[in-house]
Formats: C-alpha cells, structure tokens, sequence
C-alpha cells in the first residue's frame, strides 16, 4: 500500500468510528475490503481513505431470527447493503424503518460489545 499514513489509518473493525476503503493509484478502481492488489488489475499501488459515511440503500434484509445467543437480545434488527458516495457497497447494520433507495449516512453503535457502522435516513 502506498504510503506510510496509509498503514496507520484504523476503522471500525478496530473499534475506531470509521470506515475505510481502497482506490488503486495504477488504474482506479475502488475497492470495500482491504487487500494487497487491486481486484481489478492487479496492482499493490493502493491507496486508503476514509470514507464519509454517506450511500443509498441497495438492499434490506431483516433479521428475526437470532442466530447465537448473544444476539437474541438484538432481534429484530436489519442488516443492508449500501451504495456508497465513493463507489464501493458495503453490508452493515441498519435502521429498521430503512427502505431501499434511502440516503443514508454511517453512524456506529455496539452489536454484541463490538463496534459496528450502522446506516440511518438522511433528512432531504
């Protein structure tokens, strides 16, 4: 990855309020989850940057059935998939009022004593 900050940059999967994603400096492409090249052409010259949060609801998926025990206190809850501003889609936790097409915005909240981003409508 290109450049020393790039290294030190943490989000939410570290318990900071953030999400991060990937632009390849050779052709890009923008790219949700971290990896050591590009998925489109292959390049390790990726650079990382925050994203600001904001997206379109693609899908909605609601949850009433809970999966382990720790998320029994949770249900029902909604998880969606985002379209963000920067052009990558992400799944998170979301309001249960959401629908799709939605504007959105990230906040962050815990889910079974972990941070997780957690979309809400934006007011038009």
């Amino acid at each position: 990855m290109s450049g020393e900050a790039d290294v030190k940059m943490k989000d939410w999967t570290s318990s900071e309020d953030a999400i991060l994603y990937q632009t390849c400096v050779a052709c890009g492409s923008v790219q949700y989850f971290q990896r050591r090249f590009c998925c489109v052409c292959g390049s390790p010259d990726l650079r990382v940057e925050r994203a600001s949060g904001c997206g379109v609801v693609y899908a909605i998926s609601r949850v009433v059935r809970a999966a382990t025990a720790e998320t029994r206190a949770h249900v029902p809850y909604t998880i969606v998939l985002v379209d963000a501003v920067e052009g990558f889609r992400m799944m998170a936790h979301g309001d249960n009022e959401l629908a799709i097409g939605d504007n959105v915005i990230a906040k962050f909240t815990k889910f079974t004593n972990r941070l997780v981003p957690y979309f809400e409508r934006t007011k038009p």
